[in-house]
């Protein structure tokens, strides 16, 4: 059986191309997951038609707003309109209950006065750490973003096929590990021209790409350059809405 994956946020942190922030969707015949939850990913998914009910796992890279930002939001919804009653996973980077506790107590004072009625599970994980959540696979890999994020990679095993991602990052030696026979490599790339520290930018990527070696490689989060060069180059480019089938 097919694995699908959607890109219901495909954009960076600041809208660039009126994108919404990462959020990607897989759906397996075992389960539904979520890579990454920016802030604005419930808006994301309920253009697509999608339940945040039926999102069994969230797999989060880092710990910034546009990558988990929509998680209290999410919460909220679960407790409040959605009534949420199936389990929740939330994995991430150590320090990732205490993030989203302090992110939506930050942005929703008073919040703390109400508790989920469904199971909700926090799992941390740190670099080069592997770990299995029912039939998903998660292998953990280091990135080169704000150190402060705990920034990562991941390599998702599910279905029989292999996700790969980089969450935001720098180019880094561990990159054909992570891209080694992956059914689907997800790139961060942000820039075009000039480097962005903490960044994925294309000059790299094409740079290293023989030592890239993924059946498919689909680029995403980028900057206005990139998005103005995103025609002319020969990788495909992820859009708010674009459904990959493994």
């Amino acid at each position: 059986m097919s694995v699908t994956v959607t890109f219901a946020g495909s954009g960076d942190a600041f809208g660039s191309g009126g994108r919404l922030n990462t959020c990607i969707v897989v759906d397996a015949p075992e389960m539904r997951f979520a890579v990454d939850f920016g802030a604005s990913s419930l808006v994301a998914l309920n253009r697509l038609g999608i339940d945040h009910n039926t999102i069994e796992a969230i797999v989060v890279t880092h710990l910034h707003g546009d990558h988990a930002g929509g998680i209290p939001f999410m919460l909220l919804d679960a407790m409040l309109g959605a009534r949420r009653q199936s389990a929740l996973t939330i994995i991430g980077p150590p320090g990732i209950e205490r993030w989203v506790e302090q992110a939506t107590a930050a942005l929703f004072p008073g919040s703390h006065m109400m508790k989920p009625r469904f199971a909700l599970e926090f799992v941390e994980l740190s670099n080069t750490s592997t770990h299995h959540h029912d039939q998903l696979a998660i292998e953990v890999m280091p990135a080169i973003h704000t150190p402060e994020t705990l920034p990562t990679s991941v390599r998702l095993g599910i279905g029989g096929k292999i996700i790969s991602y980089t969450g935001d990052g720098e180019w880094n030696p561990h990159m054909p590990a992570l891209a080694q026979g992956a059914d689907l490599l997800i790139m961060e790339c942000y820039a075009f021209g000039k480097p962005v520290k903490y960044h994925l930018n294309y000059p790299d990527i094409a740079a290293n790409r023989e030592a890239l070696n993924a059946k498919r490689i689909v680029l995403t989060h980028m900057g206005p350059d990139m998005l103005a060069a995103a025609r002319d180059i020969p990788e495909a480019t992820a859009f708010d809405g674009m459904v990959i089938t493994l």
